[in-house]
C-alpha cells in the first residue's frame, strides 16, 4: 500500500466539540475519504490503552489501531480523493505525539474544534452517565478528577483537562503550517457557511452539506430502557456489532432519529459547578480569544474579558 493513501489531514479534537457533526459532512462529500470506523486513536493508543482503569473503559478501547499495517488497512479503499482524514479527538489532548504524528503523515493538515469549555465539561459528564459509568454528581466528579487521573482511569473522564485548551492548541498551531480552528457554536449555528470553510481549507468543492439541519450526537439523557441501553451503554456485544458492521451515514442518522425517541432533557449544570469551572477555566479562554482571536461571543458570559499578561 502507498504511503500516500494515510490521512493529509486530521481532526484531533477536542472530545464534545462536534466531531461527530463534522464526521458526518467530510464522509458525505465525494472527494473526501473518512474510514468507516470513526475514530481510529492510532497516534495515541500506546498511551490510552494504558488509561483503562475506569468503569467500561477497555470495552471502549478494544478496537483502537496500535499498528501501522492497521491504520493503512483503515485507508485501503482510497482511490482518488483529494482529502483523506481521521478524526480522532484524543490528539488534542497529547500534543507530546506531535513528532509520531509529522514522522508519519508529514505536512499534514489540522483541523482543530473548540466550544465553551462550561457546555464541553458538562456534555462529557453527561455522555459518561447516559453509559452508566459515571455516578458522581458533576461537581463531585470534578473535584475527583486527579484521584481519577492517579487511578489511570481513561482521559475521557478528566473533565476539566479536556476543557483546557490553550497550551494544546499552541502546541499544534506552532508544529504544523495548515491549522484551522472551528467553533461548535459556528458549525450549528452557521452550519453551511462553516462547512463550507472546511472544504475550501481541505481543497475541495465547496458544495452543500447534506442535512446541514440534522444534530447529530445532540446531547441529554435518555430513559432507561431495553433499547437505550442497546444503543448506548459500552458492552462487549455493541463494541463487537461496531467492529463487524461498520455504519454508514444513513444508519448513523436512522440511529440519531430512533434515539431522539427517548431522550429526556438533561439537569441544568450547578452554579456552584459552573463557576468551578469558570474560575479555573478563565484564563485557559481568554488567552485563547486573544493569541487566536477565537470568537467567544457565543461562550458562557462569566468569562467575561479582562487584561491578562500573555506570555509568548
Amino acid at each position: 500500500m502507498s504511503k500516500n493513501n494515510l490521512p493529509n489531514f486530521i481532526v484531533v479534537g477536542f472530545p464534545k466539540c462536534g466531531s461527530t457533526a463534522l464526521h458526518y459532512y467530510l464522509e458525505s462529500h465525494p472527494e473526501i475519504y473518512m474510514p468507516l470506523q470513526k475514530e481510529l486513536h492510532y497516534f495515541t493508543s500506546d498511551k490510552l490503552l494504558k488509561l483503562n482503569k475506569g468503569p467500561g473503559d477497555k470495552e471502549v478501547k478494544k478496537f483502537m489501531l496500535t499498528s501501522l499495517i492497521e491504520y493503512q488497512k483503515a485507508y485501503k479503499n482510497v482511490r482518488d480523493e483529494k482529502a483523506v482524514g481521521d478524526a480522532s479527538p484524543s490528539y488534542i489532548n497529547h500534543p507530546d505525539k506531535i513528532p509520531f504524528i509529522k514522522e508519519t503523515l508529514k505536512d499534514t493538515k489540522i483541523i482543530i474544534l473548540l466550544r465553551d469549555p462550561i457546555k464541553r465539561a458538562y456534555s462529557n459528564y453527561l455522555h459518561l452517565l447516559r453509559e452508566k459509568r459515571e455516578h458522581l454528581p458533576f461537581l463531585e466528579a470534578l473535584e475527583e478528577e486527579d484521584n481519577r487521573a492517579k487511578k489511570k482511569y481513561s482521559d475521557f473522564w478528566y473533565y476539566k483537562y479536556n476543557s483546557t485548551y490553550f497550551e494544546k492548541v499552541d502546541k499544534f498551531k506552532k508544529s504544523f503550517d495548515e491549522v484551522l480552528i472551528i467553533t461548535q457554536e459556528e458549525l450549528n449555528n452557521n452550519t453551511i457557511k462553516t462547512v463550507k470553510k472546511v472544504y475550501s481549507f481541505l481543497d475541495v468543492s465547496e458544495i452543500t452539506p447534506e442535512n446541514a439541519s440534522q444534530r447529530y450526537n445532540a446531547g441529554g439523557i435518555y430513559k432507561d430502557n431495553f433499547i437505550t441501553n442497546l444503543l448506548l451503554k459500552q458492552s462487549v456485544f455493541r463494541s463487537t456489532l461496531k467492529k463487524l458492521i461498520p455504519i454508514t451515514p444513513k444508519m448513523k442518522e436512522y440511529k440519531e432519529k430512533m434515539i431522539a425517541k427517548y431522550k429526556t432533557k438533561a439537569p441544568a449544570i450547578s452554579e456552584e459547578a459552573e463557576n468551578y469551572l469558570v474560575e479555573r477555566l478563565r484564563e485557559d479562554v481568554l488567552k485563547l480569544n486573544q493569541v487566536y482571536n477565537v470568537d467567544i461571543s457565543n461562550w458562557n458570559k462569566k468569562f467575561k474579558k479582562q487584561s491578562i499578561k500573555i506570555y509568548n
